[in-house]
């Protein structure tokens, strides 16, 4: 019986051995073969390498579950403005994508400073910036949860159920609008609207100010940033502004492969950026650095004349033409802000892209409201793509990148 088991142990083995040998064999054949395929694909001459180039971007157009990756990398290893032009459609205000710049643009007169970013880092993170003294910027914005909360929306003083997602920070300081729904034009004026919002922080300037005065870190704090003693509202929004403006992502895959890393993107993230660039049309709204047009776009997600009603930009701008609409965010980092949308409604990126794909909703207008001038219109950038489940897994790789 010790026999039968010992000889089963080093059939076991054997064939253990005989796997590993086989699949390893396999491995060369397959490196073999895909070395031979290089060579029987390598120009002789620029115009065969043209031919070549042009029959891989041919195969890249069809589309389809399959992509052949060998033309992928070859039609990527070449410079940006190579690239397969973008598919986008009219009206839609796009620019090339290109790696983020290291530093937010700051506006004149106020540069960049560590102790300005320092201050403002340690009043973002103060509660005794709220009505409550229990409220902290940070509480819908940490650092952990791509510096957004994690939640649908927030809850605020009193424990009050925010109305919108609370965005993530992190590239605000590249942003020409900034809320859902654009509100505020730049960061110095956006850090004023939660602190006295009654339904986020809920406080009154003066008693902010008065707790500040009262610290003698703060008074020291605030003379090193500014060069001078003093402490009021415009220097208190400033800091906070200066601290959002070092919060740029770090560099990451997708920077590396725009500034020349090529192998930094796998085969399936590599597809899922050219189907971001073409059949998936993602760059209608999504461009740039930035990888936004920092414009408004209605996505059907309006809910007009329901419970959860909100018509976004025309909030602010009284412009029927608004009504529905919210602003494009940033995709950096996204992977890491959700759930998502102005209302965090989606909990999965991969159900994002799956209602991209089915060309978002497109509510109808009821009897009642048939010729009411406010019922938002769809975006005419928005289609229904039909890509396939593969396609769809490569747009959510790739985005996973960012």
């Amino acid at each position: 019986m010790r026999g039968d088991k010992r000889w089963l142990a080093n059939l076991a083995v054997a064939a253990a051995s005989a796997l590993l040998f086989a699949a390893a064999f396999a491995g060369l054949l397959w490196a073999g073969a895909s070395a031979a395929q290089a060579v029987q694909v390598a120009p002789s001459d620029d115009g065969a390498d043209s031919a070549d180039l042009d029959a891989c971007r041919r195969r890249l157009d069809a589309g389809g579950a399959q992509i052949d990756r060998d033309c992928l990398r070859r039609v990527y290893a070449l410079p940006i403005e190579q690239w397969p032009r973008p598919l986008t459609d009219p009206g839609a205000r796009w620019s090339e994508l290109a790696p983020l710049p290291r530093q937010a643009p700051h506006p004149p007169g106020h540069p960049p400073d560590p102790a300005k970013v320092a201050l403002g880092k340690r009043l973002f993170e103060d509660p005794r910036l709220s009505g409550s003294g229990q409220i902290a910027c940070a509480n819908c914005h940490d650092s952990e949860l791509g510096w957004g909360d994690g939640r649908s929306v927030p809850f605020g003083h009193d424990r009050q159920r925010g109305r919108r997602n609370a965005p993530s920070v992190a590239m605000s300081g590249f942003a020409a609008h900034l809320f859902w729904d654009g509100r505020a034009s730049t960061l110095e004026e956006q850090v004023l609207h939660p602190l006295t919002d009654p339904r986020e922080m809920a406080a009154r300037p003066a008693a902010v100010l008065r707790a500040l005065r009262r610290d003698d870190s703060y008074r020291r704090q605030y003379a090193q940033a500014f060069g001078s003693p003093g402490i009021d509202l415009a220097r208190t929004a400033q800091a906070l502004a200066g601290f959002q403006r070092s919060l740029v992502p770090r560099f990451n895959r997708f920077d590396r492969f725009l500034e020349g890393n090529r192998g930094a993107l796998d085969d399936r993230q590599l597809w899922g950026l050219h189907l971001f660039r073409t059949r998936a049309r993602c760059m209608n709204c999504h461009s740039g650095a930035t990888l936004s047009d920092d414009g408004f776009h209605n996505l059907g997600l309006h809910f007009y004349g329901r419970k959860l009603q909100d018509l976004g930009r025309y909030e602010v701008t009284g412009d029927p033409a608004d009504s529905g609409k919210f602003k494009t965010p940033s995709l950096r980092n996204v992977a890491k802000t959700g759930p998502w949308m102005h209302n965090g409604r989606f909990a999965t990126l991969r159900g994002v892209v799956n209602l991209y794909n089915a060309g978002m909703p497109r509510p109808q207008p009821s009897p009642q409201q048939v010729g009411d001038p406010l019922f938002p219109q769809p975006d005419p950038l928005l289609h229904r793509l039909d890509l396939h489940r593969t396609e769809l897994e490569a747009i959510t790789a790739f985005l996973e990148t960012l």
